[in-house]
Parts: structure tokens; sequence; C-alpha cells
């Protein structure tokens, strides 16, 4: 089954276009879930929340890549989960150190989540990623987006974890430039 297919289904308000889901990208959301979460019970209830999400967004959204999507609603659901749990993690997270790094090249004081969720600076930043070379915006876009650790993407790039750390400052770096010479800082 297509994810055109599936979408038809959501269009339809077929209960199946869940279970299709389920079947064809649960894993990959929970994959997502799982490396910001680090909690098996919390990941599986994240891939529900998104799959409920997505649900109640299908329609009117007709999402040109679904795997996208659902990324992006699983995310959102994730970083729900950590902003309640936050006070107990605090400084602990995988997600507050990204905040960490980011805040160099786009924090000014202000809260860097909803700098994060504006969508004008969100396409900026996904201009900014779309003119990198490839493996430069793929690292950047595992690392900020999907939220996987330093390590896990030296060992899928047969980098070292300096290396990758190294990458990452100077693309911030870049895209703190990029920022500041379209305005947004």
């Amino acid at each position: 089954m297509t994810d055109t297919d599936i979408i038809d289904m959501y269009f339809a308000r077929d209960q199946r276009a869940v279970e299709e889901t389920q079947k064809r990208y649960g894993g990959y959301c929970y994959s997502i879930a799982q490396r910001m979460l680090d909690n098996k019970e919390d990941s599986e209830e994240c891939v529900n929340d998104a799959l409920l999400s997505a649900w109640n967004s299908i329609p009117p959204n007709r999402p040109k890549y679904l795997n996208l999507f659902l990324a992006k609603l699983t995310r959102n659901r994730a970083l729900d989960r950590i902003k309640a749990e936050n006070a107990k993690k605090r400084g602990g997270s995988e997600v507050n150190l990204i905040y960490e790094e980011l805040s160099e090249c786009i924090g000014d004081g202000r809260d860097i989540e909803s700098e994060l969720m504006a969508k004008e600076l969100s396409q900026a930043v996904n201009d900014f990623t779309s003119e990198l070379p490839e493996r430069e915006g793929d690292i950047l876009i595992r690392r900020y987006f999907f939220m996987e650790s330093v390590k896990d993407i030296a060992e899928e790039y047969d980098m070292t974890p300096g290396n990758v750390s190294v990458s990452l400052n100077r693309t911030r770096a870049k895209l703190r430039k990029y920022l500041e010479a379209n305005g947004y800082i």
C-alpha cells in the first residue's frame, strides 16, 4: 500500500488508515521518539499520540511526504512529553543539550523552542539546509530534527564524534551568518 493510498483512506475516514500507518511507519516513529525520550513506554505512547494527531489532522491536511509528516508529529509529541518532565530532567536530556547548542546561533535571550516553531524562521532554516552539501545537511538534520546523538551520527557516517561536533559547530556558525544576513537575528 502506498502513502497516497493511506492518505486517501484518511480522507475517506477509514480507520484502517491508522492500522496501515502503524504497519508502515510505526517503527520509524518509535525510533524518533525513543531517541528523544529514551523510555520504551513513553515512546510507545508518543507514537500512539502521533497516530491520533495524524487521524485528527488528515483531512484537512494532505501531506506531500507522509513519513516526514509523521516524523514531525512524533517529534512534537515527544517534545511535549519532555516539556512536561522538564523539571525532573533539567540539564540531563539530549533535547536540552541540543537547544543549548542551537542557542549559539539562534538564541538571544528569547525562548529557543518558540523561535524554532515560528513558521518564518523554520522556512529560513529549511532554505539554509537545502543549500548545504548533502552530507553536511544530513548531519544537521539528524542532530537537530531527529535529535540523534553525536555518537550515533558518527557511527552512521564513519566519522569520529569529534569530527561530527566540529562539522556541527561550523554548520551552526554558517547558519548564524545566514540568519543574520536575512534579518532573523
